[in-house]
């Protein structure tokens, strides 16, 4: 018999093996029913569903447990109010399935119905849902009681801007596991997980979760705490949806796995969650307890603001640095699961050591590396010391976050036809090739016009189009270290912002507005496209019958009619390189 803790509720949920006998049959009756395609967040709620990792869940919430008034328990609510399933048993997160008006009405999804559910990804089935109900949730009291009620937080932004209408609720009868490409070995299944334990004859386990790398400190603590219970260590990370901005998965994942041979042999297993995460702070770290709970850990690992997204745009913080480990503290007795509270780990030179900032006494020198300082460090190049992180570690992170004068940038230029933009992205071309470093790609207006948007108008919507068009093919080259240079016209305020989000997503963009007067811009022009548009031949020309929106803030402002093209270049290098991104060494 396990020595490990029973799962939540007493039994693992494994949908997947109880469900294997029918494979064939449902797999089959899925071809033939409504299908419902999965976002990627309803992916991994469903995953943690199919695998056990939610239990003692069977399926997405009804109204009853999510927050319905249940007769047998007069004036208690569920899961969003008091943290309770139906039936008692602790649960603190609402796991739901939400659906428009119109996927309910095409679908047919109503009590009773049977819903094939499908990835996104590759259009595999991967279950049914039978419908218990369909109902349309108090998203109010979700954010307030939930996840505290600030309209800044990103669960609640998400709830209100992106999470559909109405929820579904019903069980789930398995069809499919998902599939998954990077890091097949790491991903275990709790009852995978728990096998893999007693093989190795573990029978305390100490929990780490994690959404961000790991140095020194968190190599400290983790050892810490698990001689402290002569336990061993299991590294948990999230790779499925975490705080937007975070490090991506793939890049923490490597950091992982260089940083496991520092642990003592034998004392550590990297396994991976593929977990969407809500950030939300208190209720949170019950739900990441009861999670570790059923993948076989005997300890939980919660600290400094677990699970909070940090701050909003007034500098306060969401939750209280505490919070988590009190709403634990409340419910330690039903979790099942011990906690292990931790201080924030802080190195002490003098004796070249970590320890928690509570045990040390007042003037010993200490020393620590803030999370914004090490993004400098890596944006600039400058050395991380090894009392920090391990050099394997900081080689990673290098890989994946090179200095600034590697990373790629777009320069984006915007302003009326034969304003001199196109002119100026030529030459800015030329000059960045010149020096090396990186690719270069120009990404001139006409260009894209016959290339990528040969279909649109020139209507305010298809305008709209082209430049997300241009935006998503220089976000893409972005990423990749490319310099990108755009010269579209791109005469609308609200395209320019949305193509600028989209780009800085994977690097920085500088708008250029080319302020040249349409006077001059008309005057000089030896192609005659402006007479064209004045004689009506040509219709909806921007600056003649169709209107150029001035950028409010613009990165650099110039102008062909009292610069030359040289100068000018010459202003947006400077620029570039106040930002380290040539390198001028």
């Amino acid at each position: 018999m396990s020595d490990l803790p029973l799962p939540h509720g007493g039994v693992l949920k494994d949908l997947i093996a109880r469900d294997l006998p029918r494979h064939n049959e449902l797999l089959a009756e899925s071809e033939n029913l409504p299908a419902l395609v999965l976002t990627e967040r309803q992916l991994c709620d469903l995953e943690l569903i199919l695998s056990g990792g939610f239990s003692p869940l069977e399926g997405f919430m009804n109204e009853r447990n999510y927050n319905g008034f249940v007769f047998a328990f007069p004036g208690i609510e569920r899961v969003v109010e008091n943290l309770r399933l139906v039936d008692g048993t602790l649960f603190s997160m609402p796991i739901t399935l939400d659906v428009t008006r119109a996927q309910i009405e095409g679908l047919g999804i109503r009590a009773g119905a049977r819903i094939t559910l499908r990835d996104f990804r590759d259009d595999r089935h991967l279950a049914i849902i039978t419908v218990d109900d369909v109902y349309r949730p108090d998203k109010q009291k979700e954010a307030r009681e939930v996840l505290g009620g600030d309209e800044e937080h990103p669960a609640i932004r998400y709830l209100f801007s992106t999470a559909r209408e109405y929820y579904v609720g019903g069980r789930i009868d398995a069809i499919n596991r998902l599939n998954h490409y990077d890091y097949v070995g790491l991903r275990y299944t709790p009852a995978e997980l728990r096998l893999h334990f007693e093989k190795l004859g573990w029978s305390r386990i100490v929990a780490f979760q994690t959404r961000n790398p790991m140095h020194r400190a968190h190599r400290e603590l983790t050892v810490r705490a698990a001689r402290a219970r002569q336990a061993n260590v299991l590294i948990h990370p999230v790779v499925g949806l975490t705080k937007p901005g975070d490090i991506d998965h793939f890049t923490r994942v490597r950091v992982y796995q260089a940083l496991l041979p520092r642990y003592p042999n034998g004392m550590a297993v990297l396994g991976l969650l593929p977990l969407a995460m809500r950030m939300g702070g208190p209720r949170e770290a019950i739900w990441h307890a009861i999670i570790r709970k059923n993948h076989g850990a005997t300890h939980f690992i919660v600290g400094r603001d677990h699970a909070g997204p940090g701050s909003n745009s007034k500098g306060v913080e969401f939750y209280g640095p505490y919070d988590a480990q009190r709403a634990i503290e409340k419910y330690k007795s039903e979790l099942g699961i011990e906690v292990v509270p931790f201080q924030m780990m802080t190195y002490l030179p003098d004796t070249d050591e970590y320890a928690p900032i509570d045990e040390i006494k007042p003037g010993t020198k200490t020393l620590n590396i803030s999370g914004t300082e090490l993004r400098r460090r890596l944006r600039i190049g400058t050395p991380i010391p090894e009392w920090f992180s391990y050099p394997e570690v900081v080689k990673v992170l290098r890989e994946s976050h090179p200095p600034r004068h590697k990373q790629g940038f777009t320069v984006f230029l915007t302003g009326y036809t034969n304003s001199g933009k196109d002119a100026v992205a030529r030459a800015l071309q030329v000059t960045l090739n010149q020096q090396g470093g990186r690719s270069s790609t120009l990404l001139l207006g006409e260009t894209v016009r016959s290339e990528l948007s040969a279909e649109l108008g020139f209507s305010r919507e298809d305008r709209h189009k082209n430049i997300q068009r241009i935006a998503f093919v220089a976000a893409e080259l972005t990423r990749a270290g490319a310099a990108v240079i755009a010269a579209p016209i791109a005469p609308f305020e609200s395209s320019r912002i949305q193509a600028k989000q989209t780009i800085e997503q994977f690097g920085s963009v500088y708008l250029i507005h080319v302020a040249t007067p349409l006077e001059y811009c008309e005057k000089t022009d030896k192609r005659g496209v402006y007479a064209r548009a004045r004689s009506g031949e040509i219709k909806g020309f921007t600056g003649v019958d169709d209107p150029y929106e001035d950028p409010t803030k613009p990165s650099l402002v110039v102008d062909a009619s009292k610069q030359t093209v040289r100068n000018i270049v010459h202003q947006i290098v400077l620029l570039l390189e106040s930002e380290g991104l040539l390198d001028t060494v």
